[in-house]
């Protein structure tokens, strides 16, 4: 009778594993090099009001941020519970506004002092005083692009 085949099991050869590290370095270079790091440590809570017509903004190095809201519960011991306004990583008051403007605007080049937009996020359970007083600031700066920022929901037809 014929045979058919070797009934010994065949081995598999092993891996060549020589560049794997280098894979795994270049990969990890890759998310260093192109990760954002979070600029700003949110210490306010903040649930954006609802809109229809959004639009994002072009160029985010050109805009500065300020936050309103209630401070989170970690801060509410030392700040209570009212709204308050964030600048950078700082709880700040409205008399700030016009020096943080005048050094944000200074960390642009000149050519682009003028493009500068300031975006309010704001919590939509807050009060017009404060952001009024804060637009008024703003108008004292020649801040005079502001943006409202907001959460895009379906129009209601």
């Amino acid at each position: 009778m014929a045979r058919f085949g070797n009934k010994k099991k065949k081995e598999v050869g092993a891996i060549n594993t020589a560049s794997l590290p280098d894979i795994v370095f270049m990969l990890l270079f890759f998310f260093m090099v192109t990760t954002v790091m979070r600029e700003v440590t949110l210490k306010v809570s903040i649930k954006p009001p609802d809109a229809t017509e959004v639009k994002k903004l072009e160029n985010k190095s050109l805009v500065s941020y300020i936050y309103i809201g209630v401070p989170h519960k970690s801060f509410q011991d030392l700040y209570g519970t009212e709204p308050r306004i964030q600048l950078n990583d700082q709880f700040k008051q409205v008399r700030d506004i016009e020096e943080f403007i005048a050094q944000e605007r200074d960390q642009l080049s000149e050519a682009d002092q003028t493009k500068m937009t300031v975006s309010l996020k704001i919590d939509e359970d807050t009060r017009m005083g404060i952001v009024t007083d804060v637009k008024q600031a703003l108008r004292r700066a020649s801040a005079l692009k502001i943006n409202y920022s907001a959460r895009k929901t379906e129009s209601i037809r």
